[in-house]
């Protein structure tokens, strides 16, 4: 009488499973009278499912950890394993992710809807991006030739790249500034630097700077386009 195929299909496993359960229940009384016994059995199954959903406890365990802990919240960008993206839901046993990375370059997202189980927080470490501040480091790699002027470039760069992260360099100095009263955090230099690396065959210059966790990759190639 159900139409639906997909409903079809989940109602018939259910019952398959609950009639396998029950009468597995129901034999073993039949086979056991003596209610110790009966018990024992009963603990030895329990014992055993404990084993075999000793993932699903784990996730369960990684939930309360979540919460309690405060390790991420709904709307951070966090990377754990090999899982990489946005919560945008945490629930008894999984945490619900929007992928970023992995086929797209950048922090980007796939369009995919990740399912991370709540126990990876207990056995890897977090990354959470977004935790206390918004900013994060970011470099570009230029090369130029020999024959280049490198000392101008360095100045060219300096000057352009200095102008375009005003604004977030200035954020980035009050949350340091925020981060030092709750953590021990040693002074950092957070002005846009070039550095300068000879190679056998060219100038590699790598530009770093602070931006936005959320614009990482618009930022990089804004700058870019300046540059060139």
């Amino acid at each position: 009488n159900i139409k639906d195929s997909k409903t079809r299909y989940s109602f018939r496993k259910t019952t398959q499973y609950l009639f396998v359960i029950v009468s597995f229940l129901i034999v073993l009384r039949i086979w056991i009278p003596n209610p110790q016994a009966l018990l024992v059995a009963y603990g030895l199954i329990a014992a055993g499912v404990a084993i075999a959903l000793q993932d699903v406890f784990k996730n369960f365990a990684g939930a309360l950890a979540i919460l309690l802990s405060g390790v991420y919240q709904v709307g951070d960008r966090v990377e754990v394993n090999s899982y990489y993206g946005d919560v945008i839901d945490i629930g008894i046993f999984y945490t619900t992710l929007i992928e970023l990375r992995k086929w797209v370059d950048g922090d980007q997202t796939t369009g995919r809807i990740t399912l991370m189980p709540n126990g990876q927080v207990l056995s890897f470490p977090v990354q959470n991006y977004t935790k206390d501040h918004n900013f994060i480091w970011d470099e570009i790699s230029l090369p130029i030739t020999y024959t280049s002027n490198w000392k101008k470039a360095v100045e060219l760069i300096n000057t352009v790249v200095k102008a375009k992260t005003a604004e977030i360099t200035k954020l980035a100095e009050r949350e340091i500034s925020q981060l030092e009263e709750k953590y021990y955090l040693s002074k950092r230099n957070i002005e846009p630097m070039v550095f300068v690396i000879p190679t056998d065959n060219w100038i590699m210059l790598r530009i770093r700077y602070v931006t936005d966790i959320r614009e990482r990759r618009l930022f990089q190639n804004e700058i870019a386009k300046l540059i060139l």
